[in-house]
């Protein structure tokens, strides 16, 4: 029995507990979801300390300090209101979606190998002479660029998916809002891929044009893309704003019920 399986088995069981709460309205099973939940985001900035990735570390651990938040109002104060009941709900969904494809490994492949033959391809067409060294290794000029998990864009499309399906609101407009999210933030991605794989093969930033290219461009590039495309889905889907408007003033008052 290993650490790895071990927090495997704690995350599907805090998803599964934040799903049940959602079906069966009870709060204790949510509370005891987020708190699982939270531990299993606590083992995650280990692997992204390893790659020298301190973003994703900055947001695992804002996740775990949320859920952790999230376990005691839930714990405190019940479903007091629509906002603590969807959040699990909507944590539930967004977890559901993504964490297959982070543990099943045809899934985690498949999706890794699709990606990779698309940014491929897309180069192509505007006759970059890239080439594939594997099905998830593409290089130009001689420098070669690994397409992993994180290259998928599958945790934001997973994410938008998640919040935009268990808001209450007309099928139409969540359906308009969840194709024009996950199909622009794919379509981006390959664009992200693309650009730091030619600024890395021709050398754009010196000596360190895949760090700057793919750490710093291509992260402030991804935040300010996913900030235009939540505004479009708030557009879409104005009861998903009041959603979340009622949970962030719920956690700003801990103590009591939001004014």
């Amino acid at each position: 029995m290993t650490l790895d399986w071990l927090v495997s088995c704690a995350l599907w069981i805090g998803l599964l507990l934040l799903l049940a709460s959602a079906l069966m309205k009870k709060s204790s099973l949510a509370a005891a979801g987020w708190a699982i939940f939270a531990f299993f985001w606590l083992s995650q900035p280990a692997h992204y300390l390893a790659i020298e990735d301190y973003f994703n570390v900055a947001l695992a651990l804002a996740a775990a300090l949320l859920c952790f938040c999230m376990a005691q109002r839930v714990l405190r104060k019940g479903f007091s209101s629509s906002a603590s009941a969807w959040a699990s709900y909507a944590a539930a969904v967004c977890g559901i979606l993504y964490f297959p494809f982070a543990t099943i490994e045809p899934l985690r492949d498949g999706l890794i190998g699709f990606t990779t033959q698309t940014t491929a391809e897309t180069l192509r067409l505007f006759s970059i002479p890239v080439a594939m060294e594997g099905w998830n290794v593409v290089a130009l000029n001689g420098r070669s660029v690994e397409i992993i998990l994180a290259c998928t864009a599958i945790e934001s499309m997973a994410l938008f998916a998640g919040v935009i399906l268990s808001v209450d609101a007309p099928p139409g407009r969540r359906i308009a809002a969840l194709l024009t999210s996950t199909s622009t933030i794919y379509i981006l991605n390959i664009v992200r891929n693309s650009f730091v794989l030619m600024a890395y093969g021709y050398g754009w930033f010196g000596s360190d044009s895949f760090n700057i290219a793919h750490n710093v461009i291509a992260k402030v590039g991804s935040t300010l893309a996913l900030l235009a495309i939540s505004y479009l889905v708030f557009l879409l889907l104005p009861e998903l704003l009041l959603e979340i408007d009622e949970l962030a003033a719920e956690l700003r008052h801990p103590g009591g019920e939001a004014a």
